[in-house]
C-alpha cells in the first residue's frame, strides 16, 4: 500500500521516530520519507540514523506528501494552517495524531477532506503501540488501507466507525500509559515498604506486569476467571484484593478515566 508513497512528516518529536522506524521496517524506502521540523539538528539526527529526508519548510514538504502526518503537539496546530493551506495536493492523505483535534478542526485547518484522526499511546517507542483512528468520509477505501498500514507499522491499529470514539480511545489507551505507570510506581514502593531493596522490587513488579498482560492476552478467559484462579480462599491474594476493593480501587481508576474523556471532550471543543 505504501510502495513509491511519497510520507511526509510534520514534527520530529517523541511520537514521529518510532513511526518513522517501524515504517522503516517494514520495508519503505527511506528516501521516500520526509520529514519537517523547526530544529534542524533534529532532522539531521532523523536523516543520520534512518536515511529520511529534511525538509526545507513545512510548505515545501506538504506540497510533496502523498501522506502527511501531522505529529505536533496540539497548541501548535493552528500556528501549522498557514503552512498547510493550499499547499497539499487533492488526493493526499492526511493522518493526524494530535490528541482531542477533530476531524472538524482538521479538515478546517488544512483545507482538506480526507483527514484520519488517531490517538497512539507512547509504548509505541518500542514498537508496541495501540492506536485507535477514525477517517472523515471522503477518505478512500485505498487511503484506508494505507492509514492502517502506517498507524500498524509501530503496534497494533483499530478503526472506529464514529468520531465519538476518539475520545474513549483518549481516556483510555492514549493516557493508559500513565496510569499504568502510577500503578507500577506504587507497587514498587510497596515492595521497598515491606523490605525488598528497590531494584529487586522493580524487577518482580516489571515482569509480573508484563507476564499477567500476556497472559491475559493469550488466554480465552475473562479477566474474572484469570483473577479467581489466583485467589485462594482465605489466602493472600484475597486479603489483597479484599483491601483494595475496600479502598475503592476500582472506582478511582474509572473515575480518572471518566476525568481524562471529559478533558478530551473538552479540548476538542475549544
Amino acid at each position: 500500500m505504501l510502495e513509491n508513497v511519497n510520507i511526509v512528516f510534520i514534527g520530529a518529536g517523541n511520537m514521529a521516530e518510532p513511526m518513522i522506524a517501524g515504517l522503516i521496517e517494514n520495508g519503505v524506502d527511506p528516501n521516500l520519507i520526509t520529514v519537517a521540523d523547526i530544529r534542524v539538528e533534529r532532522l539531521l539526527e532523523l536523516e543520520k540514523q534512518y536515511g529520511t529526508r529534511p525538509a526545507a519548510n513545512n510548505s515545501v514538504a506538504a506540497a510533496e506528501a502523498d501522506v502527511l502526518v501531522i505529529a505536533i503537539k496540539p497548541q501548535y496546530f493552528e500556528a501549522l494552517t498557514a503552512d498547510l493551506k493550499g499547499n497539499i495536493s487533492e488526493n493526499c492523505l492526511v493522518i493526524s495524531i494530535l490528541a482531542g483535534t477533530t476531524l472538524e478542526t482538521l479538515m478546517a485547518g488544512t483545507n482538506h477532506d480526507k483527514v484520519v484522526r488517531s490517538m497512539p499511546n507512547t509504548p509505541a517507542q518500542i514498537g508496541m503501540g495501540m492506536t485507535m483512528w477514525t477517517a472523515s468520509k471522503a477518505v478512500t477505501s485505498h487511503q484506508r488501507d494505507q492509514a492502517q498500514e502506517v498507524l500498524s507499522s509501530f503496534g497494533r491499529a483499530v478503526f472506529a466507525n464514529g468520531e465519538h470514539y476518539l475520545d474513549m480511545s483518549t481516556a483510555l489507551n492514549g493516557s493508559g500509559p500513565g496510569y499504568v505507570f502510577m500503578m507500577l510506581e506504587a507497587m514498587i514502593d510497596a515492595g521497598v515498604h515491606l523490605g525488598l531493596t528497590r531494584p529487586m522490587a522493580k524487577e518482580l513488579v516489571l515482569q509480573t506486569v508484563i507476564g499477567s498482560a500476556t497472559y491475559a492476552q493469550q488466554s480465552d478467559l475473562h479477566l474474572s476467571q484469570l483473577r479467581n484462579n489466583v485467589t485462594s480462599p482465605g489466602g493472600t491474594t484475597a486479603a489483597g484484593l479484599a483491601a483494595m476493593e475496600q479502598g475503592g480501587l476500582r472506582s478511582v481508576l474509572a473515575d480518572g478515566i471518566w476525568a481524562a474523556y471529559e478533558r478530551s471532550v473538552e479540548l476538542g471543543k475549544k
